[in-house]
């Protein structure tokens, strides 16, 4: 881990992430006495389906998968948090146990933001109430979209709208190689995306052999923005 844990400027953090952004020095000071930071190797558990769920996190270098597991060991991936991205709000206000598991996938640095400094600061600014529902509902409808996706689109367009999802509306129409680089293990991936990772790899040579990729590791460079994206509609 390359950061410096004894440095860390808590609420000069806590000032940048959208959640607290607009609070008061004095309010976000009265977070950050509920805060700790929290370090992880990658591998480590954050947290397991059924236990006592007492803060939310948010993501400050690393990366955290979450999911669930069946009883025969087979995992979905629900999503995968980067960092400056926060999890596990909404099932800290249910105020039951976490109902998936949160895994980091690299060396992680978390901050761990205790439900009793959120009660506490919800109950003295409103607003902040207001941001918390904004941040839940946000990831509500992203989840919407998932299941938007799996329904409605094909495996091969579900993968072709990850390899574009940082590319602008309005570059799609534009000339040019754009570099994707994998954050994850590709299995990972399939995962998040309700593929196995035999029909993933298997587009993707697919998408390569049309010359509308080209695959280094964890690299993908796509060669030509409009083909593939047109591709993804066929």
């Amino acid at each position: 881990m390359k950061m410096d844990v004894e440095q860390f400027d808590m609420q000069r953090y806590l000032s940048v992430l959208p959640l607290f952004s607009d609070l008061s020095q004095l309010e976000r000071e009265r977070i950050a006495q509920g805060c700790h930071l929290r370090r992880l190797t990658r591998g480590d558990m954050v947290f397991r389906a059924g236990e006592a769920c007492e803060a939310f996190h948010v993501v400050v270098v690393g990366q955290v998968k979450l999911y669930v597991a069946s009883p025969s060991g087979h995992e979905k991936v629900i999503e995968l948090i980067a960092p400056g991205h926060s999890f596990a709000e909404a099932m800290m206000f249910l105020e039951k146990p976490y109902i998936l598991n949160a895994q980091a996938l690299a060396d992680t640095l978390l901050i761990c933001v205790s439900k009793q400094a959120v009660f506490s600061e919800v109950e003295h600014d409103p607003r902040f109430a207001i941001r918390m529902l904004a941040g839940i509902s946000r990831r509500l409808h992203g989840l919407v979209r998932d299941v938007e996706g799996y329904s409605l689109h094909s495996g091969m367009q579900r993968l072709i709208g990850y390899l574009l999802g940082d590319v602008s509306e309005g570059n799609i129409t534009k000339p040019g190689i754009v570099t994707v680089s994998l954050p994850v293990s590709k299995a990972t991936i399939a995962s998040r995306l309700s593929l196995t990772p035999e029909y993933f790899s298997r587009v993707l040579h697919e998408l390569e052999s049309e010359g509308l990729i080209e695959i280094d590791k964890r690299e993908v460079r796509i060669l030509d923005v409009p083909r593939l994206a047109a591709y993804g509609s066929h």
